[in-house]
């Protein structure tokens, strides 16, 4: 199964996802842009980097993460949301584990939403996904954040997270949610251990058959752990090694911090393709 566009982007080549965290606490960039006006300015930045998504999340899901109550995560995201459709920055995508959430950005403009914990969270998220005729992406995690790295597990991890996604795939459908609007992540990093991470980035291409890919790789922890001492602001390299893996696979989508140096790796990888 293919699925040709997303939020209204043709899939023939790979797309961007920037990371807009607008929260205090994320791993790499908390508190950078939990002001709207900050927020704003670091969308255009990277829109104008080659950002065709905005991805905007308004509740760190970092390893050791509190939840965040929804009247909170509703009051950082949904004026960004709105701010960033009325100027033309869109699509955009809303990073979420709460139906409240994800009804209200759909209503302020929101084009696809993104659900860590693939709609299991909260069980009003498959009405709420259903009823907002959006797109979604369904992401594997093991656990929930404030634990999920305590001591991650798998026999045979890519069958695994492939079942679980197969079987979330088919609670969207029986909920009305239309294949053709699911996008999955294997959840790098949520409920993994390093060789967890590992063998899944070498076998990404065991996902394709599902729908689109979405590879969120970058900057995290497992990089850190290969090259020892390299903090989040350093690991520009090995995330991009992740895209460089992937696109060979056959992902599509990739959520980045790193706007503007994934899009020149991009393309130029593109360019060498072609000869």
């Amino acid at each position: 199964m293919t699925t040709d566009t997303l939020c209204g982007l043709a899939l023939d080549r790979p797309r961007i996802m920037g990371i807009l965290n607008v929260t205090p606490d994320s791993f790499s960039d908390g508190g950078r842009f939990d002001k709207i006006e900050a927020a704003l300015e670091h969308a255009r930045e990277m829109k104008a980097a080659g950002a065709d998504i905005i991805d905007v999340g308004g509740e760190s899901t970092r390893p050791g993460s509190d939840e965040v109550p929804a009247d909170k995560e509703l009051d950082r995201v949904i004026p960004v949301i709105e701010r960033l459709v009325a100027e033309g920055l869109g699509p955009v995508s809303v990073d979420t584990r709460k139906a409240a959430t994800m009804r209200e950005a759909a209503m302020a403009g929101a084009a696809l939403i993104n659900d860590v914990s693939a709609l299991t969270y909260d069980t009003d998220a498959l009405d709420a996904v259903a009823t907002s005729g959006l797109p979604v992406v369904l992401m594997h995690a093991q656990g929930d954040p404030k634990t999920m790295q305590d001591d991650p597990h798998y026999d045979d991890v890519v069958a695994e997270v492939r079942s679980y996604l197969a079987q979330r795939i088919s609670a969207c459908e029986a909920a009305g949610i239309s294949r053709d609007k699911i996008v999955v992540d294997p959840g790098i990093g949520f409920g993994k251990a390093l060789e967890h991470n590992l063998t899944l980035l070498a076998n990404l291409g065991a996902f394709t058959d599902l729908g689109p890919v979405l590879l969120g790789a970058s900057r995290k922890s497992f990089i850190g752990e290969i090259d020892a001492g390299a903090d989040a602001y350093m690991r520009i390299g090995g995330s991009l090694a992740t895209v460089a893996h992937a696109l060979h696979q056959g992902v599509k989508l990739f959520r980045v911090h790193d706007v503007q140096e994934t899009a020149q790796f991009l393309k130029v990888f593109r360019e060498i393709m072609r000869n």
